[in-house]
């Protein structure tokens, strides 16, 4: 049975999914790889693939993430927003507080995830 990482393999040159980011450039790329170390535990999938990340604003007091959730009953809910607290206070420069804020409009649909979680899916 295939892996996400597999799927990784395959496609090298997929551009990262989308989600708005400002701030340092020299923040993109931690934080990027931060985020996609937070799994959801329901697909066993990168947040990141999922679609779940809305946006990062990082300003000189904090790095503010706008996540949502596959729906509003989701029972890892607080589970997803604690990794991704833990992955960015890892990564982020001491003097900013992270924030995570979750956010229900738009409402999470399947064209969020990446073309490789698609993939692994069978979509």
């Amino acid at each position: 049975m295939k892996t996400l990482d597999d799927f990784a393999n395959e496609d090298p040159m997929e551009p990262k999914p989308p989600y708005a980011y400002e701030g340092p450039e020299a923040l993109r790329q931690p934080i990027f790889d931060a985020l996609t170390k937070v799994v959801d535990p329901e697909v066993a999938m990168s947040i990141v693939d999922v679609g779940l990340i809305y946006g990062v604003e990082v300003t000189a007091e904090k790095v503010h993430v706008l996540i949502t959730m596959t729906s509003a009953a989701c029972p890892v809910t607080d589970l997803i927003v604690e990794e991704v607290e833990t992955e960015l206070d890892r990564i982020a420069p001491p003097e900013l507080l992270v924030h995570v804020e979750l956010a229900w409009d738009p409402p999470w649909t399947m064209e969020r995830m990446s073309q490789r979680a698609r993939r692994f899916m069978g979509w």
